[in-house]
């Protein structure tokens, strides 16, 4: 399984499927997902970071950089 580093909390996330899991029986869920912000930006969060961005406006760069 490969992983990448959360842009938000910079623990490493699991990101299933591709080629690390050709020889792999197990089945573990990819834990985060890239997302595109307001401002145009692109940043792959885990999920527990996606539950703390606000809901009440549009997600920016700097609200990543403050989690």
């Amino acid at each position: 399984m490969a992983s990448r580093p959360c842009d938000g909390c910079g623990q490493k996330v699991s990101i299933a499927g591709g080629i690390a899991d050709i020889w792999s029986l197990t089945n573990d869920p990819t834990e985060g997902i890239v997302l595109e912000l307001g401002d145009d930006t692109e940043h792959f969060l885990c999920y527990d970071c996606i539950d703390r961005l606000p809901d009440d406006r549009e997600v920016t760069a700097g609200d990543v950089a403050d989690l």
